[in-house]
């Protein structure tokens, strides 16, 4: 009765004519920018976050929740039609979706797509609704110490899921800690790390950084594609699948489902890794595997299913113990904090109309999806026509603007120059960026953490393997660790990302 009566106050703040628009604007952005390769959710959200300080927070969070999942919708048609994922999420999508376009089945491959974002979304949001209050009770008793140690596993996480090699995720997190020291020193108000750059004191925005690593590096490493984008759109004669596709889906949407929405918990993991977990495992257990790679539906089902579930899920960590656990969430926690809101397990208790407002709003997102994807899929497929060196000047134009109008400085456009140029020397080492934004994110938080639990300990250190929380976090962390230098294991990780 307690679940109905918090989800009856979401709905009175989700339904409100105010919130139904912020919530279609970002949809209606996500899947924008789903639909068009070359920027993703990171750097959208990282643009908009200027706009949204002077909205009331629900509104705003609900706006950028919205182009989150909305981008998993659209990514998949990109993916399908034009062999390009919008957005990473759906690169495993190309595989069998582009081979069906190509046979003329996009419409049946479109359709499963939006019927398993839209499944998954529901039951995400419903375990979302269900686990959040009772993690937020588990937090409740985290100290200083738990909180450093949950931190560490976090990142820890973040390195073990990463794509590619171990050491470069581990380097590349332990950048982003090293740039998020930069600023003002949080226990003595001194500044570090600024070599005497005035404009380093209040350190260096999550804002900037996204839009550079995510976006204008994707930008510049799109500009080396050449040839024209060939759109399968003259053989979408129908949309509706036949009973052999959903025959052949249905089960496949409900292991993505399963499987996203547990994935989209974990530090490091996300609709990325589930959409990638999902199709791994329906080519495992498969009767003919030779079938995915060829235009096996399944392999379009599962992950479209998984990576909007591990999209929706995602948020849970972030509303219940303060932790994001992927670049996307890391934007949502600099949104909360603009606007006064500690992400942690007090959100749900001191503002219980944000936390089921947002919640109940993914109902009505995944509602307003299915009307977007489906009926405008003609619209989806004039925009994919667009040649992209019309495309990035208006992008690049938007992470200026969005730089600039949040402290009127030139000096911060910049530094989104030099961190776009970074995140290309990233993309060309093959150095993956999220973990650096997680390490970027967190690091601030860990080092205020680690002080204050040393400052109530009197500097004794074993205060974080005698608490029984912080010990069995850390615990995890070592495993992890272990289990990845395990030749097997590494092995099998390879492959899954392989796919």
């Amino acid at each position: 009765m307690e679940l109905i009566a918090n989800l009856a106050t979401g709905f009175a703040v989700a339904l409100t004519v105010k919130n139904i628009a912020y919530c279609f604007v970002g949809v209606l952005l996500g899947t924008l920018i789903g639909v068009l390769p070359g920027i993703g959710p990171v750097a959208t959200i990282a643009m908009l976050l200027p706009i949204t300080f002077n909205l009331p927070p629900e509104s705003a969070l609900i706006m950028l929740a919205g182009i989150y999942y909305g981008a998993q919708y659209g990514g998949s048609t990109s993916a399908i039609l034009v062999n390009l994922p919008g957005e990473s999420s759906s690169a495993v999508t190309t595989i069998d979706g582009y081979q069906m376009a190509r046979q003329g089945r996009a419409g049946p491959a479109l359709a499963i797509a939006a019927i398993g974002s839209f499944f998954a979304g529901c039951v995400a949001t419903v375990l979302v609704a269900f686990f959040a209050p009772q993690l937020a009770d588990l937090a409740s008793e985290f100290a200083q110490a738990d909180y450093f140690s949950l931190m560490v596993l976090g990142l820890v996480a973040a390195v073990v899921l990463a794509r590619g090699s171990v050491l470069k995720a581990m380097a590349m997190v332990l950048l982003g800690l090293l740039l998020g020291m930069v600023g003002t020193d949080v226990m003595d108000s001194t500044p570090r790390f600024t070599f005497g750059i005035p404009e380093l004191t209040d350190g260096i925005g999550p804002a900037i950084v996204a839009m550079g690593v995510f976006g204008v590096a994707e930008v510049i490493a799109n500009l080396e594609q050449r040839g024209e984008r060939r759109v399968f759109a003259a053989q979408i004669t129908r949309l509706l699948p036949s009973k052999d596709d959903l025959r052949r889906s249905w089960k496949a949407i409900l292991r993505g489902t399963g499987l996203g929405s547990m994935l989209g918990i974990l530090p490091g993991g996300g609709a990325l890794l589930a959409s990638f977990a999902a199709y791994t495992l329906e080519k495992r257990i498969a009767k003919e595997p030779q079938r995915f790679g060829q235009g096996a539906i399944e392999g379009v089902a599962a992950p479209e299913s998984a990576n909007n579930a591990g999209a929706q899920t995602s948020f849970v960590p972030l509303l219940t113990l303060g932790i994001p656990t992927n670049p996307v969430m890391a934007l949502m926690f600099g949104a909360m904090m603009i606007h006064g809101i500690a992400p942690g397990p007090n959100v749900i208790n001191e503002r219980p109309e944000l936390f089921w407002g947002m919640i109940s709003s993914m109902w009505i997102g995944n509602l307003l999806l299915v009307v977007l994807n489906l009926p405008l899929i003609g619209l989806w497929i004039k925009l994919l026509t667009v040649p992209y060196r019309l495309l990035y000047p208006a992008i690049i134009l938007f992470c200026c603007i969005g730089v600039f109008s949040v402290n009127n400085s030139a000096y911060e456009v910049g530094m989104l120059a030099v961190f776009g140029l970074l995140g290309y020397l990233f993309l060309k080492l093959g150095c993956e960026p999220a973990p650096f934004l997680l390490g970027f994110i967190l690091g601030p938080m860990m080092d205020e953490n680690l002080r204050r639990a040393l400052l109530l300990s009197h500097g004794d250190f074993s205060v974080f393997v005698t608490r029984p929380i912080s010990a069995t976090l850390l615990a995890l962390a070592a495993v992890l660790l272990l289990l990845t230098i395990a030749p097997a294991v590494r092995r099998t990780r390879e492959e899954a990302f392989a796919q």
